[in-house]
């Protein structure tokens, strides 16, 4: 299995410390160092570009991050790498090889910024596996909440959400609009065989499915939701992909699919 990646990992350290313990994949800490200098290559980093500030600076804030996942998960294999450039551009190479990506929910564009603006936001639109967006309460008891529509991409969340309920040990909370029709129907179906363990609930959203979602996530331990890959920014039908990231209670799993 691949492993996991937490940027930013002072937020997200003891999040992505269990999520890697519990997928038995190592997890590589990623700092992302902002350097704008034209003699310094990509993806190199500059170790010293302010004296010692830098270095110690970076190595404060991994040994804090490697401090807290070790507290989770002490045999847990970890790894460091230090990168050059914006965080999502980075974060986004190294989710190449990773089975999660897991980043705190930090806005860049002030208290009023929205998931387009975000290091979360824009890691969604070039990442290559699930993000986990460690915000609000970080618990293990509580249903997984799935968003279901009849997007192409639907699929996709719905599988990681059925596997994260099978192996958290939760219910399943599904969360439907009215207009869905037969091929979710036909998607839950099949997930329902592949894990016949797990406690499905589902529910009929009527008005604002992002509404319902935000609900639901107030005593949930992880909220899913399905995204469009590409371009700049996460994609979705209407503001829900930006607006759940904004409001929910909980973390957070951006599930994409590309050039869908």
């Amino acid at each position: 299995m691949g492993r996991t990646g937490a940027g930013r990992g002072v937020v997200g350290g003891k999040a992505a410390a269990w999520e890697a313990d519990r997928r038995r994949a190592p997890l590589r800490l990623a700092h992302a160092l902002t350097w704008v200098s034209p003699d310094v290559p990509a993806g190199v980093a500059p170790w010293d570009p302010d004296g010692a500030g830098a270095r110690d600076r970076v190595n404060r804030a991994f040994s804090d991050a490697e401090g807290r996942a070790r507290r989770v998960a002490p045999h847990l294999v970890i790894t460091r790498e230090v990168l050059v450039g914006a965080p999502d551009t980075v974060l986004g190479s190294e989710s190449r090889a990773a089975c999660l990506a897991v980043v705190g929910a930090h806005r860049i564009d002030g208290a009023r910024g929205r998931l387009h603006g975000s290091v979360a936001g824009r890691l969604t639109a070039r990442a290559d596996c699930p993000v986990l967006v460690v915000r609000g309460r970080h618990t293990r008891t509580g249903p997984v909440v799935l968003a279901a529509d009849e997007s192409p991409r639907a699929r996709e969340a719905a599988e990681f959400a059925f596997a994260e309920a099978s192996e958290r040990g939760a219910d399943l909370v599904v969360l439907r609009a009215r207009r869905s029709g037969r091929t979710t129907a036909d998607a839950l179906s099949a997930l329902r065989e592949k894990y016949p363990h797990v406690t499905v609930r589902t529910a009929a959203v009527r008005g604002r499915h992002h509404r319902a979602l935000v609900e639901a996530g107030v005593d949930a331990q992880l909220v899913v939701v399905g995204v469009r890959r590409g371009g700049t920014t996460v994609v979705r039908p209407g503001s829900e992909g930006r607006s759940i990231l904004r409001d929910a209670r909980c973390p957070v799993a951006l599930v994409p699919a590309a050039g869908r």
